[in-house]
């Protein structure tokens, strides 16, 4: 691989300098079967962003550049401050644009929005809506924005259909397009990046909720992602240099990281949200709601007629860290809005134990026998979900959880291979 694709700022110390490896990434934590993290003690150091070494550094890496960021709200400093004002008032970089994904620079639209076209009010710059853009059409995009260098600053939730990491893809494939050199500032995996998990994409169901074949649940920082696309998946790779983070280690759980929570979307509150995200976003392919109009989004799952016998069946299966609940609640929006409807609720009680994805199948799984209603969507969006049919096809001929799971094991393993070679922290 050649150095410039893989161009990593050193870890620790001062960042001025550029250190550029040409073989595997620093080695991580061994595979496991579910994330394992914890409190961090006090010996040591809160986690420093890509973006906070970079502007300790005084933007050396983007000395002389008309720079374009690509970022929302979770784009802030330690102490909350969005990175955006932070590099317009400052006069050792040349920030010139700004470009909004899903939701909006500034966050304002819901899912399956974005902002559009417009200048921002508090600093003037040119916002330009990267939404539903990839190939040539946001190739000149970044063309018309006159920068030569893009920056990706986003908080990811470390799921494959979370679609943040494929604005990141897109972006990518743009700027390689473009002719424009692409930088991506590193953040937290906030569910913890020792093991990737779930069925791994088949490219016959490739959309935005998963353009290549990663697993469900990735166990990635956006930056070792951006390092596997530039090897694995861009047919003609972009000039990349990523600024790792110090201070996290693949065990941690977002609430180690001393950083500020900013929900990356409107459904994604907490990072609570975030630890069961990978397994009851399946939901979204059913006609269950998973939660959208409540306070506990993909935590509480449920339709009209679903009483206590869902949660016996789901607690019966003995999913490791969690206990599920029988609950009842009215979504203000979305499926069964204005409506009483009956489920469950996740209480995730170990979270070192915890599988999220194991537990979104032993729902679909016990969902499916426990009520009488359910369907999945009409258009099988639960196959770009899973990334294949065979979720869907082995629960409707009455597979189990551990069946369903075990399907995919031969898949999942040849991903954490290629995985491996690209990961940063220990």
């Amino acid at each position: 691989m050649s150095l410039s694709r893989r161009g990593l700022l050193a870890a620790g110390g001062g960042v001025a300098g550029v250190l550029a490896t040409s073989g595997s990434a620093a080695a991580a934590g061994p595979e496991g079967t579910a994330g394992v993290g914890g409190q961090r003690g006090g010996d040591h150091p809160r986690v420093r962003t890509g973006f906070d070494r970079l502007a300790a550094d005084g933007y050396r890496l983007l000395q002389g550049r008309r720079v374009g960021i690509v970022t929302n709200p979770t784009g802030v400093t330690a102490d909350a401050r969005h990175v955006v004002d932070v590099m317009h008032a400052d006069d050792r970089v040349s920030l010139t644009a700004v470009f909004g994904p899903e939701h909006g620079f500034r966050g304002t639209a819901q899912a399956g929005g974005s902002e559009g076209r417009y200048d921002d009010p508090a600093t003037g710059l040119p916002v330009y809506d990267t939404y539903l853009k990839s190939g040539q059409p946001l190739a000149d995009v970044f063309t018309a924005s006159g920068v030569d260098t893009v920056v990706f600053d986003i908080q990811d939730a470390g799921a494959r259909f979370y679609t943040y990491i494929w604005t990141l893809y897109d972006c990518m494939v743009a700027a390689s397009l473009a002719g424009k050199r692409f930088v991506v500032l590193d953040r937290p995996n906030p569910v913890t990046g020792r093991a990737a998990l779930g069925p791994v994409l088949d490219r016959a169901f490739a959309t935005f909720v998963g353009r290549e074949p990663i697993a469900q649940a990735h166990g990635m920082t956006v930056a070792e992602l951006a390092l596997l696309f530039n090897a694995e998946f861009l047919q003609r790779p972009v000039p990349l240099e990523v600024v790792r983070m110090t201070g996290w280690r693949r065990a941690d759980f977002f609430d180690a990281t001393g950083l500020p929570w900013v929900p990356p979307s409107p459904n994604m509150p907490t990072a609570d949200t975030a630890l069961v995200y990978s397994g009851t976003c399946l939901f979204e392919g059913t006609n269950l709601s998973e939660g959208r109009g409540t306070t506990r989004p993909f935590e509480l799952l449920g339709a009209e007629g679903i009483d206590r016998r869902w949660a016996e069946a789901a607690n019966a299966e003995r999913l490791p860290g969690v206990r599920l609940r029988e609950a009842y609640f009215a979504p203000t929006f979305s499926k069964f809005q204005g409506k009483t409807v009956g489920g469950v609720q996740l209480h995730v009680h170990d979270r070192e134990s915890f599988d999220p994805v194991r537990t979104g199948i032993a729902l679909l799984v016990t969902a499916r026998k426990a009520w009488s209603g359910f369907a999945w969507r009409p258009d099988n969006w639960i196959d770009k979900l899973t990334g294949n049919t065979r979720v869907r096809t082995m629960i409707d001929a009455g597979a189990g959880t551990d069946d369903v799971v075990g399907a995919w094991q031969a898949d999942l393993a040849a991903f954490r291979r290629t995985r491996r070679e690209h990961l940063l922290y220990r």
